[in-house]
């Protein structure tokens, strides 16, 4: 059924919303483009035009005008059942699609499989389709981020990138990773392990660094037997863990890169008998809603991942309208929260900067 406002909607111009409003019509483009160089006064009687007339502007028109879309990709270069699955990419797509929503600008989520599917994908962004490109979760010396910017797409990343030249947005990761070990050290832990995440990752190396410096600081020698790395999925994490305690069964301690792995990690405890945090210690990374959900609850080094999202955007919208400068780079600071799963005390959140 078409309402006697759509009908009403059908047809009407930039003129018609003018002439009601008595202002010009560039005054009228401006309004329906937020153009923010508009009288008060003009602006509220072209929007009580366009309410009374149910004129929807023609974005299609507008693209060819403006030469923009109005929509930005989010490109997660991960499998789709990892994005799905991990608590960490819901959060930084809802700080994105959040501050896109301010920006009336539209999400466009593409999750290349593979270095074939990432050649596609990156000749669509190149075509002109969205107006800036936001990257997540990128491994090694992936060439998607170079491609774009010698394409002159707008392009920030998510985590550190490799190479210079690129506006980014990351978090603490070295000195989140150390307040961790650093608890579990003044808790009297002797055998201090941790799960790293993948070294061809920023937050994997970052962390894993973090881990050897707290040590190197407290004057632990780093033990090579101490260490594992899996892929930031429960899988890996408990696997990871099976294979610590087979090599150096007196560990009593563990600082895991991600709290999926951590989920994994402790089921892997209880499958061998240890108590947690009694026989062995354990703290994760992201403070997710994962950790209120396990037994005991999980300490977690709380990374502002919604906010990382926004600030990728805000980045981003400074690119897209060429408002120059050097590219920026923004670190997020991180908190570690104590839970019973290092401490048997803790007795609810006890945040520690």
């Amino acid at each position: 059924m078409v309402t006697v406002h759509a009908r009403r909607a059908v047809g009407v111009t930039l003129e018609q919303v003018a002439s009601l409003a008595n202002v010009s019509r560039a005054t009228v483009s401006r309004v329906v483009n937020g153009d923010r160089r508009v009288g008060e006064f003009s602006r509220v009687a072209v929007e009580a035009a366009v309410h009374e007339l149910g004129y929807v502007p023609n974005r299609a028109a507008r693209s060819l005008v403006t030469r923009r879309s109005d929509s930005v990709a989010v490109v997660i270069p991960e499998p789709s059942a990892q994005v799905f699955g991990d608590p960490f990419f819901p959060r930084v797509l809802r700080g994105i699609s959040d501050a896109l929503a301010e920006e009336s600008m539209q999400l466009v989520l593409l999750m290349p499989q593979g270095r074939t599917d990432e050649g596609r994908v990156g000749r669509y962004l190149a075509a002109g389709h969205v107006d800036g490109v936001l990257l997540v979760s990128l491994h090694g010396s992936d060439p998607l981020p170079g491609a774009l910017q010698h394409d002159r797409v707008p392009v920030v990343v998510g985590g550190r990138p490799r190479g210079s030249g690129i506006p980014y947005v990351d978090v603490d990761n070295r000195g989140g990773a150390s307040s961790a070990v650093q608890h579990l050290l003044e808790r009297g832990r002797q055998r201090v392990a941790t799960i790293a995440g993948p070294q061809d990752m920023a937050p994997g190396a970052d962390r894993l660094a973090g881990y050897h410096e707290r040590l190197a600081l407290a004057e632990h020698a780093s033990d090579p037997q101490l260490v594992e790395t899996a892929d930031f999925t429960l899988d890996g994490g408990r696997d990871a863990m099976a294979r610590l305690l087979e090599r150096a069964p007196d560990l009593d301690a563990v600082f895991v890169a991600s709290d999926l792995m951590a989920v994994g990690a402790m089921a892997a405890l209880r499958a061998a008998g240890r108590a947690i945090p009694d026989d062995v210690a354990i703290v994760g990374f992201d403070d997710s809603p994962l950790t209120t959900t396990t037994q005991p609850p999980l300490s977690s080094v709380r990374q502002p991942i919604e906010e990382m999202g926004r600030e990728m955007t805000r980045l981003l919208i400074r690119e897209i309208r060429s408002l120059g400068g050097p590219p920026r780079r923004v670190i997020l600071d991180t908190q570690l929260v104590v839970r019973e799963s290092s401490v048997a005390d803790a007795g609810g959140d006890d945040s520690r900067g």
